[in-house]
């Protein structure tokens, strides 16, 4: 969880938790106060406590924007994110919002950027060609917005792989099996994972009371398991294509 900081440590909440102003809970969260401002006037943090004149934030302001920040760092939108939030219970607490960005978290490293089309030939490191960019876009790995010189693409996880095998010498259907090959077996692959992660780990641990250091650590926590199911993915895979050309050599 980020740090308390600059906050004055007279100023508490009911719960003990550091309160915040509008500048201090900007700086925690490493946004500026008017991007802060804008997520309060769009209603995705509830309003601030007042004490006279004052209007202060707690632990649970800072971790809806660190939520906010983490969704939009996955691809949602500003409207995706309103209706996530509202979906959330009006208690919701620092521990259980950080249980679900854990959860929600992008699976990739590095937040996807948007850019120009000039910048996506450097980003490829080569100049692609308008069908190529279609086709890469049709695999899903490309996001594209905007028209003229407003347009702007945004790279998804794979679109590197996709402008290698762009210049490997097989058939775009034969890309496009694969494609969807893969995506139809990693989707299904994905969601009994994520099922099992949630009743496994996480409602487990929901039931008995933690603390906010608890929350930080089941974050580790998933953190280390996704890096590892990654892994174990990858290897699973060459094993179940290793088993396969055995078998075919037996069979010959």
């Amino acid at each position: 969880m980020s740090a308390a900081v600059g906050v004055d440590p007279t100023h508490e909440s009911d719960d003990g938790g550091a309160l915040r102003t509008i500048d201090e809970l900007a700086t925690a969260a490493g946004l500026t106060v008017r991007t802060t401002r804008y997520y309060a006037s769009l209603g995705l943090l509830p309003p601030p406590a007042r004490r006279g004149r004052m209007a202060w934030y707690d632990d649970t302001h800072l971790a809806r924007l660190e939520m906010i920040r983490a969704l939009q760092g996955h691809g949602f939108t500003l409207q995706a994110i309103e209706k996530y939030l509202a979906s959330l219970p009006a208690d919701a607490g620092v521990e259980d919002l950080a249980v679900q960005r854990a959860m929600l978290t992008s699976w990739t490293v590095g937040e996807p950027h948007e850019l120009t089309r000039r910048q996506l030939d450097q980003h490829a490191g080569r100049r692609l060609t308008d069908d190529e960019v279609s086709l890469i876009e049709d695999f899903g790995l490309l996001r594209r917005a905007g028209e003229g010189a407003a347009e702007r693409f945004t790279p998804v996880h794979g679109f590197d792989v996709a402008v290698e095998l762009l210049q490997v010498d097989i058939p775009v259907e034969g890309m496009r099996a694969a494609g969807e090959a893969i995506e139809r077996h990693m989707s299904a692959l994905a969601e009994e994972l994520t099922r099992v992660l949630h009743d496994e780990v996480v409602e487990p641990w929901r039931r008995d009371s933690h603390s906010r250091e608890d929350a930080a650590q089941l974050e580790n926590t998933i953190g280390t398991l996704r890096r590892l199911t990654l892994e174990a993915i990858v290897r699973g895979f060459q094993r179940s294509a290793n088993k396969l050309i055995t078998q075919s050599l037996d069979r010959r």
